[in-house]
């Protein structure tokens, strides 16, 4: 079933419309609007309470919102998987730089003008927005801190809300959005070493969070399926991946002739990384 489609449907039935909509879900009309439209995906479940105030209002079970909403997902995913990332110029630039510690301004401003969004500048961009997912995650469901950040953004706290289910939605290893609302309220500054190739970010909320290199050994497992070392290999397909993850994939055995693709081993993380495929263990009676 489509998402947008069992809403509009639900809504008729109850003689409901958008702004009624909006107001149970405080978000703004237009993000329904664009939600009811397909111009934007559902948010990703179990990253947001959107999908129990709706299912509260439309009477529709809150996990098949959510089933309908992931399958969404993986579809535009699967359509999207190899789009490369567009050039991040203007404001946002601006603004990330500003960030940075001004001694070294200079020196990164001009890595950055050499070409349009290199690899330094990707490196850089993805790592700011990881950083505030990360810590917007933690306070997903923390209304004070929303406000608070609202309130430091400027913006109301219904679009700082939307703009907040787009951050936690967002793979800054596959797409790169516009969050300056959130990269100006929430990071003090960033550092950057040539030398040592690693990063160092300062949130406004007292945590640093730190990017480098770092060395391992040679794990002969990986060798195994030669589909597996092409996945990880293509760093759009792979992207983002971490060691367990890695460690999992490679533990995948096969029993038939036929082998897998680098595909199966793409579709296999998405379904690892996703919420709804698992549940949290019920403590012992």
């Amino acid at each position: 079933m489509d998402f947008a489609l069992v809403v509009r449907q639900r809504l008729d039935e109850l003689g409901l419309g958008q702004r009624e909509l909006a107001a149970a879900c405080e978000v703004t009309e237009s993000y329904i609007s664009q939600l009811l439209g397909r111009k934007k995906l559902p948010p990703l479940p179990n990253r947001t309470d959107l999908y129990e105030k709706m299912s509260r209002l439309l009477g529709v079970p809150r996990d098949e919102l959510a089933r309908m909403a992931a399958v969404q997902h993986h579809e535009v995913l699967d359509r999207t998987w190899r789009a490369a990332p567009a050039p991040l110029l203007g404001p946002m630039r601006e603004l990330i730089l500003r960030k940075c510690r001004a001694a070294s301004q200079p020196a990164m401003r001009s890595i950055f003008e050499k070409e349009e969004f290199g690899y330094v500048e990707q490196l850089i961009t993805r790592a700011l927005i990881e950083a505030i997912r990360d810590e917007a995650r933690t306070h997903a469901r923390d209304e004070q801190w929303l406000r608070s950040i609202s309130a430091t953004a400027k913006h109301s706290y219904r679009t700082m809300r939307v703009r907040l289910i787009d951050l936690l939605d967002s793979d800054p290893a596959v797409s790169i959005g516009d969050y300056s609302l959130f990269i100006d309220s929430m990071i003090r500054s960033w550092e950057f070493s040539l030398h040592r190739f690693n990063l160092t970010i300062q949130l406004t909320g007292g945590t640093t969070r730190a990017f480098g290199f770092e060395q391992r050994a040679k794990r002969e497992l990986l060798a195994d399926e030669p589909a597996l070392r092409s996945f990880l290999r293509d760093a759009q397909l792979s992207a983002g991946i971490t060691a367990d993850e890695t460690e999992f994939l490679s533990r995948i055995r096969f029993a038939g002739p036929e082998r897998p693709t680098a595909l199966f081993y793409y579709r296999t993380l998405q379904n690892l990384r996703d919420p709804l495929n698992f549940r949290a263990q019920q403590p012992a009676p």
